[in-house]
């Protein structure tokens, strides 16, 4: 595992699309070639943002369901734009509650604040462009 850092850079050869570049931090023992990639901008950087909290959080209340370390948590797939597919909070509560079958913890406060944490959310596997109006 590398310590990388990256850096967007903008420069007038480039056109709508900025470079960002892989470096290896000074004084690491190993070099790593530089690479250079271009990013697109899908989704909105605050969603982004939520959704890791949302993932943390998730891990964090599994290991306290599960009583374990973090690399023991059972290999759970809590998808979140699935939950936002479905039509009503009760459909949600049951998907969860079957990905929760082999947890013998309670767990209705954890579906509970889960389904809270997801409302409102915006699904991430079909971003809108701005002006699209059709979901």
């Amino acid at each position: 595992f590398l310590n990388r850092t990256m850096a967007a850079v903008t420069s007038p050869e480039t056109t709508a699309q900025p470079r960002v570049y892989f470096q290896t931090p000074p004084g690491t023992e190993e070099e790593v070639p530089q690479k250079q990639g271009r990013v697109t901008v899908k989704y909105d950087r605050k969603e982004l943002r939520r959704r890791l909290n949302l993932e943390e959080w998730i891990v964090s209340q599994l290991m306290n369901l599960y009583d374990c370390e973090e690399d023991e948590v059972p290999e759970l797939e809590i998808d979140v734009d699935e939950l936002l597919d479905l039509p009503s909070d009760v459909e949600r509560a049951i998907r969860v509650k079957m990905l929760l079958v082999d947890c013998y913890k309670p767990n209705d406060d954890f579906v509970e604040a889960l389904l809270e944490k997801v409302r409102g959310m915006q699904k991430l596997s079909t971003p809108q462009k701005k002006g699209d109006l059709t979901p």
